[in-house]
């Protein structure tokens, strides 16, 4: 079974930081791809920062570069999202999801196979 489990979320200030994890089990990782997806109220749901976990290529979001940074553990199955200079705009449900994708495809679609239940992010001003 399939499971993508997010954690880290909460609330933070202002140019605050926060790390998410997203913990993967139930699956081989070979060929897959990891990426960060957010959902504010009332907006659609984006691609924030992608990973393939083979050959370790990133992608980003304009709105996030230079400010959030992706990285994974094979060994523990685990994607995290560094997340710097928090701004009340990145306030969301952070998802995570898996697909066999290009990272850049992959981020920039929503339709994919698996995802996990979120973590809140708040950023307060």
């Amino acid at each position: 079974q399939v499971q993508l489990v997010e954690s880290g979320g909460g609330l933070v200030q202002f140019g605050g930081s926060l790390r998410l994890s997203c913990a993967a089990s139930g699956f081989s990782l070979d060929y897959y791809a990891i990426g960060w997806f957010r959902q504010a109220p009332g907006k659609e749901r984006e691609g924030v920062s992608c990973i393939s976990l083979s050959e370790g290529s990133t992608y980003y979001a304009d709105s996030v570069k230079d400010r959030f940074t992706i990285s994974r553990d094979n060994a523990k199955k685990t994607v995290y999202l560094q997340m710097n200079n928090l701004k009340p705009e990145d306030t969301a449900v952070y998802y995570c999801a898996a697909d066999l994708l290009q990272v850049q495809t992959m981020c920039t679609k929503t339709a994919l196979l698996y995802w996990g239940h979120g973590t809140q992010v708040t950023v307060s001003s």
